[in-house]
């Protein structure tokens, strides 16, 4: 598995090269399309990492891959880069910190809400509006559903997590009981 540096490494040299042309965004949906590619098919992912195939067997189908997706030229020599130095089977860590830088430098964050129940939309229009107020950022909301948390919402924005689920609670209460505290 290749290294967060490492993947911070190339995920930079890309964003400074989209910062300088104004088409950062375009260079990450391209990258994450590319990585998401891989993921769906373990055979194309197979043909160009597998080391029993020739480097110029797996370098033309890489260049057959660039121009059927018509992926911009900047892109595709990025990826050409990684198959030129090995790195091109960490092309998915390298977009998700692509990603990730993208989201600093516009000052948006990305939250996970779980939820036991579904949240009708003026809920989640209420929670995602607390949410920016608490991070001081624009936030992406992904919504999952959980029946084990039992109630309340489980949110994780970055390294902060607030859980509020009643199994949660309970959990806690119970050691509380426990331990005598109540």
């Amino acid at each position: 598995m290749i290294d967060l540096t490492v993947s911070r490494r190339y995920a930079k040299a890309l964003l400074f090269l989209g910062k300088e042309d104004g088409k950062f965004q375009e260079y990450g949906v391209e990258l994450t399309g590319f990585a998401q590619l891989l993921g769906k098919e373990p055979e194309l992912k197979n043909a160009l990492l597998n080391p029993v195939y020739s480097m110029e067997e797996r370098r033309s189908v890489l260049i057959k891959m660039l121009e059927l997706l018509q992926l911009s030229p900047v892109v595709g020599n990025f990826l050409k880069l990684l198959f030129d130095k090995h790195r091109l089977g960490a092309v998915a860590g390298i977009a998700q910190t692509y990603q990730e830088l993208v989201d600093a430098e516009q000052n948006i964050s990305r939250a996970r809400i779980t939820a036991a129940i579904p949240l009708d939309d003026d809920t989640q229009e209420r929670l995602r509006q607390a949410l920016e107020a608490l991070t001081g950022s624009t936030v992406i909301m992904t919504m999952e559903e959980n029946p084990a948390i039992l109630g309340g919402l489980v949110t994780r924005v970055g390294d902060l997590v607030l859980d509020g689920s009643v199994r949660t609670q309970l959990n806690a209460l119970r050691e509380s009981l426990m331990r005598g505290e109540v």
